[in-house]
């Protein structure tokens, strides 16, 4: 576990956390990740819940099953938490620096899709058309710090 304190939040900057002594990172292939991320698998880093603070906001609470809820912001949908009987794991992605959480295992392998053993052997592509459109958009998305308020002024 690291002691570090981290924080992250959704997309739209309504719901934002610190979390310390954070656990092992992994991803799940089972079919529930898959539809709560929109993906091919969630990824997660399992954290304290006596270390885990909503500095901004709270999430809202989908019951997935008999034994999990999973956290999401209700104004932008970012998916935020799994929690099972057992603590919670926050979303790598929602994470300010999701770079630092490697994943260590594969959780629900034998669900993974047929083809996800072979997706990053698929070629780049890259276009100039595409790149300056990408260069162009606005990002009106949450900065990846804490703020004071949000939307900033």
């Amino acid at each position: 576990m690291t002691e570090t304190t981290h924080s992250g939040g959704c997309q739209c900057g309504a719901v934002r956390f610190r979390a310390g002594h954070l656990g092992r990172p992994s991803i799940c292939h089972c079919r529930m990740c898959q539809k709560a991320f929109g993906s091919f698998f969630g990824a997660f880093v399992t954290a304290d819940q006596a270390h885990l603070t909503w500095t901004r906001g709270q999430p809202t609470w989908f019951r997935s099953s008999k034994q999990v809820h999973r956290g999401f912001c209700e104004k932008c949908g970012t998916p935020l938490t799994y929690r099972h009987p057992e603590g919670i794991e926050l979303a790598i992605g929602a994470f300010d620096h999701p770079e630092l959480f490697e994943p260590q295992i594969q959780v629900n392998h034998a669900k993974r899709l047929p083809w996800i053993d072979r997706l990053f052997d698929k070629p780049p592509f890259e276009s100039p058309g595409m790149t300056e459109f990408f260069a162009s958009i606005e990002n009106w998305q949450h900065p990846d710090h804490d703020t004071e308020k949000w939307p900033e002024d």
